[in-house]
């Protein structure tokens, strides 16, 4: 299963996020009616947008996160009986009955390694005709980020799969869907330098270089990368998907 997550702390952010949900779900032809998979639906801030679309509609709420999903809950206590709430891997075999109308993903691709299971999991699911919108970190996200990393730690592991245009093209064909548009979008974040900074590098991009440190290291090491930024800017470039189960 995929890592966990400081949900709490990851919530309370002033996340570029919102403004992802928001711009995908803009791509995402609804009437009102529909079965919606959220897949990596993380606190379930664009759970919620998806909700107000959705009147007579529901989604399903997938993510490998099981602290996310607890975070979930009690963003969308109240509105639980529209919301099928799955602890999974968006690579395996979903445990959820039935085929949905559209699969929305905001933030989510870019940490997982197979993107070749993935498209091939969402598209067992959806219905003929049904659409997959989505964006997640594309080509050259947080390079300089990235950079920061190597300098402090000699060397940075590979933690992420931000994948190209002409790879995610091609993965989607192979998973059998179409009408494919694909597109790079660069999007940086301007933060407040100090804690907020630190707390955002922390909670949403080093979890998992902070995994494989003593707890000892981990502040020093958030300071440390932080520091070497040129700017308080996270270099994001978001990698946009369209595609269609024909």
């Amino acid at each position: 299963m995929p890592r966990e997550w400081d949900a709490k702390t990851y919530d309370s952010l002033p996340l570029p996020h919102l403004g992802w949900g928001r711009r995908t779900l803009g791509r995402l032809p609804l009437r009102g009616d529909e079965r919606v998979l959220d897949a990596g639906c993380g606190t379930g801030r664009d759970t919620e947008g998806l909700l107000e679309l959705l009147p007579q509609g529901r989604v399903v709420a997938v993510d490998g996160s099981a602290r996310m999903l607890d975070q979930l809950r009690e963003r969308l206590a109240g509105r639980l009986d529209r919301v099928e709430v799955v602890h999974a891997d968006l690579t395996k075999p979903l445990p959820f009955d039935g085929e949905v109308d559209a699969v929305f993903s905001v933030a989510a691709f870019h940490w997982i390694d197979d993107h070749a299971a993935l498209f091939a999991s969402l598209a067992s699911r959806l219905r003929p005709g049904g659409r997959l919108v989505s964006e997640c970190g594309g080509q050259g996200n947080i390079a300089v980020v990235n950079a920061a990393v190597a300098d402090v730690l000699g060397g940075a592991p590979d933690m992420w799969d931000f994948a190209g245009v002409d790879d995610t093209r091609a993965r989607l064909a192979a998973a059998g869907l179409t009408d494919i548009d694909v597109r790079l979008r660069p999007d940086p974040a301007h933060l407040t330098p100090g804690p907020q900074l630190e707390s955002f590098l922390a909670t949403v991009i080093l979890g998992a270089h902070l995994d494989t440190l003593p707890a000892a290291d981990r502040t020093p090491f958030v300071q440390a990368v932080a520091a070497r930024l040129p700017a308080p800017v996270i270099d994001y470039v978001r990698l946009e998907i369209s595609a269609t189960r024909p």
